[in-house]
């Protein structure tokens, strides 16, 4: 009976180590740089060839890659579950609310990229390698670091509609509170930082700092005419571009407004200088625990790429699918054989 209860123990010992190897990445150990090299061995040129092409046709492909690459990530692990299309009987991650601003543009060229592998080398590339494939060619091509993609991963089977609006950083959030979801899931301080600077592209609709620039108020209600911790010359600027932002909810600025289409440290530099845009950059700054790291950013752009490599390299193989735990999908906005239920 002794023996019984000993080997119980230890199984569920073993059975706690496994859920808990799951939430801090997944079985990493089953992902290689090499693991398409006799399946699919042309699978990053393809990939590269079309999604370089979408860049030049589109420049803000790359900022809205990075997007969708971090929103899938962040949302039970890097399983191309952001990609599922909604349907009349099951709702996706692209429902909820936060997904709803996702561009379209990275879903094209993952798209495309499927559709040019499949006829290559059919039902073989996994979307989600997909995915973090396309998003270490683009950071690279807009002048960022070229980091390792371990590849093997597998697609999911389900797609929540709810779990995005939860789990992922909202632009109105503390930075303590996004530093809450970042710990959760086994990030540091440092990383969350440095992932912050791919915020170096793209732009940002005005709704979401129009706080910052009309009607603000500090923490005491007092009135002022913009956040005081912004650039003057910078904030009046926002104000006459988004005056009709609530007309035209599309209208846009830069979240990099020196150099807009190139992955660089530029954007901690502006967080110094009052020409962040989001308040959380301006929490960056305010905050002791970030304030080290912005500071060590803006002075070094080495460290930051380094730092931004070892990060995204580590998101990449949070919560990755293998095994039975997904599938390789045909398409990349539906499942092979429908949700799993279970």
């Amino acid at each position: 009976m002794r023996r019984l209860s000993l080997l119980l123990l230890a199984a569920a010992a073993l059975l706690a180590a496994a859920v808990a190897g799951a939430a801090a990445g997944g079985p990493a150990a089953k992902l290689s740089p090499d693991f398409y090299s006799q399946t699919c061995p042309r699978a990053e040129r393809i990939i590269a060839e079309v999604v370089q092409s979408k860049q030049m046709a589109n420049p803000t492909t790359a900022a809205g890659m990075l997007r969708v690459f971090f929103h899938d990530c962040f949302v039970t692990g890097c399983d191309a579950s952001v990609l599922i299309a909604p349907t009349r009987f099951a709702k996706s991650e692209k429902d909820a609310e936060i997904n709803h601003s996702l561009p379209g543009d990275a879903f094209d060229a993952v798209v495309r990229s499927k559709l040019a592998l499949e006829l290559e080398c059919p039902g073989v590339v996994s979307c989600a390698d997909v995915l973090a494939l396309a998003s270490r060619v683009l950071v690279t091509m807009t002048g960022g670091p070229r980091y390792p993609v371990p590849l093997g991963r597998k697609d999911s089977l389900s797609s929540s509609p709810t779990a995005p609006d939860v789990e992922l950083p909202h632009s109105n959030f503390t930075v303590g509170r996004i530093l809450e979801l970042f710990l959760a899931k086994g990030f540091t301080v440092q990383e969350m930082v440095a992932l912050s600077g791919a915020h170096t592209l793209g732009f940002s609709h005005c709704q979401e700092f129009a706080s910052r620039i009309y009607n603000y108020r500090d923490k005491t209600g007092k009135p002022a005419p913009f956040d005081p911790t912004m650039n003057p010359g910078y904030a009046k600027g926002l104000q006459a571009a988004c005056k009709e932002y609530l007309k035209d909810p599309t209208i846009a600025a830069f979240n990099d407004v020196m150099t807009p289409g190139k992955f660089d440290n530029m954007y901690y530099v502006n967080i110094e200088r009052g020409l962040g845009l989001l308040s959380t950059d301006e929490d960056m700054w305010s905050d002791l625990r970030t304030r080290p790291l912005v500071e060590r950013y803006a002075a070094n752009n080495t460290a930051f790429f380094d730092d931004f490599a070892r990060a995204m390299e580590k998101l990449s193989m949070y919560g990755v699918k293998t095994g039975a735990d997904g599938e390789i999908r045909r398409r990349c906005d539906a499942y092979n054989d429908g949700p799993n239920t279970l």
